[in-house]
């Protein structure tokens, strides 16, 4: 049996409580309280998570620019230095190989966020269509992450730092900023549905900071949050995880992130042929939200139906801490996407009754 990867913060999870599980290899905490008052937490006030577990690479060289034009769907060529973009890589069949986070720190020096699941998967397929003049260097295991989320996440980090964190856009981000004496990148991101930051760091300096913002942030009512609740907060905003509403048989577009799908730009980049025909003629399904009327929770990969065929599934589902309702997202038939058509969900021996719905099922005032 392989041992479980372990975070820089590993260590601190027992003394804020944490409750961990094997998730993709990882020993990760799901909760340190409960679920619903870690949810909570960061839509009143704020929530500090370990995403250390997610990957970095580099990508530097005169031809950055070009070669990231080539591998993803987004127009890589409009984010200046300091801005950071949302993007996908597809396969030639327009199925997605990850969702991606590209930070431009200048014209041939990008750092690029990717999913935990997918590290070794994403850095062999970026050399494998590796250009003249760049070189891809995966430096996951130098770094860590921290996301601090929620309404109140900004006045948190403001005391521990004289960087003005309010010249920080949403989707911009500032290097070198000292937090309490640690050196971070610090970027206005999250997955989450508010506000907040994501904190690039060297992996030994990542206990301090995350002591040091959970004791500055108390007053304040932060807590530390596990993978449960990043699940169900990025679930209630509609924010894709890979694996269930990305995979390499979903593209971009069927799980509803065409905006960063942009199929008339001038580079070719792989996959474009088969989106921009899926754009043009249409798409056949698509993700939607659907709201039980029965009693019942649609599960990720639970069979949808309409008049005994199968119309498609379930990519995730729970109760909505926020809305106290069960919902979920599913790739239905396009002929069974109007809101308030009505589908059943087989759960477990029995089809219960639900609904289309709009989506994002929670939007932040």
């Amino acid at each position: 049996m392989t041992e479980l990867k372990r975070t820089p913060l590993w260590s601190l999870y027992k003394e804020n409580g944490a409750k961990t599980i094997d998730f993709g290899g990882w020993d990760l905490p799901v909760q340190f309280s409960s679920i619903k008052d870690e949810h909570e937490a960061v839509r009143t006030k704020a929530g500090l998570f370990d995403v250390s577990h997610m990957g970095e690479v580099e990508i530097k060289g005169q031809g950055a620019l070009n070669y990231l034009q080539k591998l993803m769907t987004n127009d890589v060529s409009k984010i200046i230095d300091g801005q950071a973009q949302y993007t996908a890589m597809c396969y030639e069949n327009g199925g997605t190989v990850d969702d991606l986070l590209i930070y431009r720190k200048s014209e041939d020096n990008f750092l690029l966020v990717i999913n935990a699941s997918n590290i070794e998967k994403d850095v062999e397929w970026m050399e494998q269509h590796l250009t003249a003049n760049v070189t891809v260097k995966n430096i996951s295991s130098d770094m860590a992450q921290l996301a601090i989320q929620g309404p109140l996440a900004e006045r948190i980090l403001q005391k521990e730092t004289t960087f003005d964190l309010s010249s920080i856009r949403f989707f911009h981000f500032a290097e070198n900023v000292q937090i309490g004496g640690v050196d971070a990148l610090v970027s206005r991101t999250g997955y989450t549905g508010e506000d907040g930051f994501e904190i690039y760091c060297v992996a030994a300096d990542a206990p301090k900071l995350w002591s040091l913002l959970l004791k500055s942030g108390k007053a304040d009512g932060l807590v530390p949050c596990g993978l449960g609740a990043r699940d169900t907060l990025r679930f209630e905003a509609r924010l894709p995880l890979y694996g269930q509403e990305l995979t390499k048989e979903i593209s971009p577009l069927e799980a509803g992130i065409g905006f960063a799908v942009k199929v008339n730009k001038e580079t070719d980049f792989i996959g474009k042929a088969v989106l921009k025909k899926q754009k043009e003629a249409g798409l056949t399904r698509k993700l939607v939200g659907i709201e039980m009327i029965d009693k019942g929770i649609p599960r990720t990969g639970y069979k949808v139906f309409v008049h005994d065929k199968q119309v498609g599934f379930v990519t995730t589902g729970t109760q909505s801490p926020t809305l106290k309702k069960n919902v979920g997202l599913a790739i239905l038939d396009l002929d069974c996407t109007d809101l308030d058509t009505e589908v059943e969900v087989q759960v477990r021996k029995k089809r219960l009754k639900a609904k289309v719905v709009s989506t994002p099922f929670y939007k932040k005032s």
